[in-house]
């Protein structure tokens, strides 16, 4: 009897199972597509009753995977900050960390880089009022002021070197570049910072 009890512990569902589930299904069947259903299905639970009790619909599901996915990637465009001092170091780490989401976490970068997010989420702040893309922002400030960024309005600067590289991510995350995304860091990072350099 207390194995069994083990056994369906160990089993019990969880708000972060959820979200993968989730995850999976916006980023592949898409948001609109995907019913309560269906992630009970992934799940391998018998309804969604147990869905409920973390979550009231898809749509708190959409905003707790939106706030989390770009509060983990503010976290670490903080740490990239203070392991680097230039701001091309920083950028530059900020590229290899988005490279390297595309390779080892797909499907996050599929729910930031090619969801609608307004279709879904119209409250939501846009991708680029959120807290890491203003870092981004302010670090491109910083590399106009010390002289490595040409002196353009620094949205515009992040419009040219971070369309370059979502460019590319956006290629290979929808098997439109044959191979994964760190075979094509260096030659995108050298494209993109071309663009931006101050010469």
């Amino acid at each position: 009897m207390d194995q069994d009890k083990e056994i369906f512990q160990a089993k019990e569902l969880t708000a972060n199972d959820v979200l993968l589930a989730a995850l999976q299904l916006f980023t592949t069947k898409g948001y609109f597509k995907t019913a309560l259903t269906d992630i009970a299905v992934v799940l391998e639970l018998p309804d969604t009753r147990q869905i409920y009790q973390h979550f009231n619909d898809k749509q708190a599901m959409a905003v707790q995977l939106y706030d989390t996915i770009l509060d983990s990637l503010s976290i670490s465009i903080d740490e990239i900050r203070r392991k680097n001092e230039k701001p091309s170091e920083q950028l530059r780490g900020i590229t290899d960390l988005l490279f390297r989401l595309t390779d080892e976490a797909p499907a996050v970068m599929r729910f930031l880089w090619l969801l609608k997010h307004d279709e879904f989420l119209p409250e939501a702040k846009a991708l680029h009022e959120a807290p890491a893309f203003v870092k981004i922002n302010k670090i491109i400030q910083a590399g106009i002021r010390v002289g490595e960024i040409r002196e353009l309005d620094s949205n515009l600067i992040n419009a040219q070197l971070f369309g370059v590289i979502n460019t590319t991510l956006r290629a290979v995350l929808n098997a439109e570049l044959p191979k994964k995304a760190d075979a094509y860091l260096s030659q995108t990072w050298l494209a993109a910072w071309q663009l931006v350099a101050k010469k």
